[in-house]
């Protein structure tokens, strides 16, 4: 099967809800260059494609990689989660890749005494779950509880931020953070 090179950067750019003439704004090239490329009349070099990649932003290698077609995968099958951590806290993430997405969705497991350190996390956006199993200790700001199974939170993640498992089973939650920050 042959790789596609137009149809996979319409099929990006229509995915970011952008026009041939704001994506060639953003990138510094003309909307014609844009036009061309997605009709496979011209093979840009390296150095152009990354040019305009560079109007998303998404390096060359997830532009290669990834399959930005316009079919969504809806559904997901519990192995299919993506893992995105290692260690005492695990993150599965809900879709492999989340370019030009506004939401994350997370299934967190604690193990028992499991922490995101001691420095207190801070980033844009904004963050809510629901505790599913356990105990977890949520501190916001100077703000601090102790939530259990059927609690949740809801802030805004520029408030630095920490996240402990108390007691000793596991801490199973279900969350989203907006933008994407893992």
């Amino acid at each position: 099967m042959e790789f596609n090179l137009g149809a996979r950067l319409r099929s990006l750019r229509e995915q970011h809800g952008l026009s041939q003439r704001e994506l060639a704004k953003r990138a510094g090239v003309t909307n014609g260059t844009i036009s061309m490329i997605e009709q496979n009349r011209t093979s840009p070099a390296v150095g152009s494609l990354k040019k305009v990649l560079d109007g998303f932003p998404i390096g060359l290698a997830d532009f290669f990689a990834n399959d930005f077609s316009s079919h969504r995968k809806i559904f997901y099958e519990r192995d299919e989660l993506t893992d995105i951590s290692e260690g005492k806290i695990s993150y599965r993430q809900v879709g492999r890749d989340l370019t030009g997405k506004a939401l994350q969705v997370l299934h967190e497991v604690y193990a028992p005494g499991a922490d995101t350190g001691r420095n207190m996390l801070s980033h844009q956006g904004e963050e809510a779950g629901v505790i599913v199993k356990g105990r977890l200790e949520v501190t916001v700001g100077t703000d601090r509880k102790i939530l259990k199974a059927g609690d949740a939170y809801y802030f805004e993640s520029h408030r630095p931020h920490r996240f402990r498992a108390l007691g000793e089973e596991e801490v199973v939650v279900v969350s989203a953070c907006t933008p994407p920050s893992f």
